[in-house]
This record gives structure tokens, sequence and C-alpha cells, in this order.
């Protein structure tokens, strides 16, 4: 975690500013723990990745695995106590996402040749240089990364602990990531320049990742990606959005579409999944400002 990084964090319970316990630093906070002191949340800080959960037993509930793996990352005796004690007030649920995300992280890093990733990439001509940038969903940084080498500060958001273990193994010192909800209030009222949620509408209620995007562009860019695949079972969301009432409700919030984007569009995305198969989508792509 860059230290430059925590003058615009939050914690996700309360709002308040975050406190740095560090145990270990280089070029990077490696290891320590963020603390609220208003309402004693703590979240610790991993393989330079901080974790912002509400409740840190409750996100690891659901990935028994991963509660394991990041004991015997740890490197100093405070964080090892730290996890021991969130480990041991674990109630275990029978559904395990660690290998999940593990192998999601493989497929998109084996996938980042995808003609979608450039086709994105040249519609960013449009957007003029910004001073602070958020990826909700990045997984493995391959979006979040570009845009670093031409934005003041980029930050990448995603769930997933393995995803962003491959985000940074590239260090940049204006790019940074946190382990987070999509909608958790990670940097309070803080207003972004650009925000990018790419093909992520399935993971989250769509109208309410809208309104929480809405809440942090006041003057600037939101690109928003997806192929609108809902069909997921139980877990899928309970108001899904199709071309045009994605465009719609945008409108309502206040977002012009650039007239690029105004006609859905059907961009290839191929995933591949293994040696013998392949994931292919067509991803619509929209990009509207304020």
């Amino acid at each position: 975690m860059l230290e430059s990084s925590l003058q615009f964090l939050r914690c996700v319970g309360c709002g308040s500013k975050l406190e740095p316990n560090v145990y270990k630093i280089g070029k990077e906070i490696e290891e320590g723990i963020l603390e609220c002191k208003k309402c004693s949340l703590e979240f610790p800080i991993i393989e330079k990745i901080p974790i912002l959960w509400d409740d840190f037993s409750q996100y690891l509930s659901s990935r028994k695995t991963l509660g394991g793996k990041l004991f015997r990352l740890a490197k100093t005796t405070k964080l090892k106590k730290f996890l021991k004690s969130s480990l041991s007030k674990i109630d275990y649920v029978y559904d395990d996402r660690t290998v999940l995300e593990e192998r999601w992280s493989v497929i998109y890093e084996n996938s980042k040749s995808s003609k979608f990733y450039s086709v994105i990439k040249n519609n960013f001509d449009v957007i003029e240089q910004s001073r602070l940038v958020v990826e909700y969903g990045c997984s493995i940084g391959t979006v979040t990364s570009f845009l670093a080498e031409s934005h003041d500060v980029v930050f990448g958001i995603d769930r997933s602990f393995a995803a962003l273990r491959h985000a940074k193994q590239l260090y940049k010192n204006n790019l940074d990531y946190f382990v987070s909800d999509i909608l958790s209030p990670v940097f309070g009222k803080l207003q972004f320049d650009l925000v990018l949620a790419l093909n992520i509408l399935e993971l989250v209620e769509p109208i309410d990742l809208l309104n929480h995007v809405s809440k942090q562009v006041s003057s600037g860019y939101f690109v928003i990606t997806d192929p609108y695949d809902f069909d997921r079972g139980a877990n899928s969301v309970k108001k899904p959005l199709d071309e045009t009432t994605l465009r719609t409700n945008l409108n309502n919030l206040g977002f012009k579409i650039l007239p690029k984007t105004q006609t859905p569009s059907n961009i290839p995305w191929n995933l591949n999944l293994n040696s013998r198969a392949t994931l292919n989508y067509e991803v619509d792509l929209v990009i509207c400002k304020k």
C-alpha cells in the first residue's frame, strides 16, 4: 500500500480517517493495520494490500482457504496475532470462494490479449487527463495499470485478494489497490474525475452501482461496459438492466452519454478458460460525462 493513499481512505464503518500501524515497510507499506480510532474497526494490510471490509472475519467466512494462506503470508508476529484472532471468530459457510477467485485471476491473466482491452483503451482518447481515477471490479489491474500511465492517481477496487496479488506485481507510484465491497464507502465523500466499472453488473445490483458512482462524480467521466449476462441462478441480481435501461438510468442521474456510445456496441471479449475452452462475450460500452 502506498503511504500517499492514506489521505484518500476512510473507515467503511463510520467514514472517519484511518490511522496506520505499520509493521513492515519498503517502497510501500507491506504489513500493518489501518485502525479507525472512532469506531475501533481494524483493517489488515497483507502483501501490500489493505482489506477494507467492515467485518474482516465475515470476509473470511466464505474464504476459509484464503484465511490460512493469509496467515502463512504474514511475516510479522503482530499481524499473525491479528489474523489468528480473526480466524477464531469465523462462522464458516459451506461455499469457499478461494479457489474460484484464484481460478478467475488466472483466466483474466491468460486473456489480457483479448480485443476487448485494446478497444477500451483506444476509446480513452476522448477523456482528458484526470487527477483521481477509480476502477471498480478491477481484477488483475489490466485496465487500471494502463490508466496510471496517463492519469495522476489511480485506484483499483476488487473483492478478490488473489486478483489484487496479481495486480500488485506491477509497481507504480501513482497506483494502488484495495480489497473491498464495490459499494463500500472506502473513499468517504471523495469526488473522482473518472470512474470505471467494466463487466461487473452481474456482481452488484446495477441501480445501486449507478447511484453509488453518481455520488462520486459531480464533474467527470463514467465508463461502463457489460455483456448483460445476468443468468446466475440464485446469485442473479434482482433488477438487471439492458442496453436501453442502462442509458435511461444514466441520463436520469445527470450523465450525458457521449455520441460515439449512444448506440449499443458489440465488442468481443474472449476469456480463455483453459486450453480447450473459451468464453466469448459481446460487450456494450457506454462513456458518459457530467
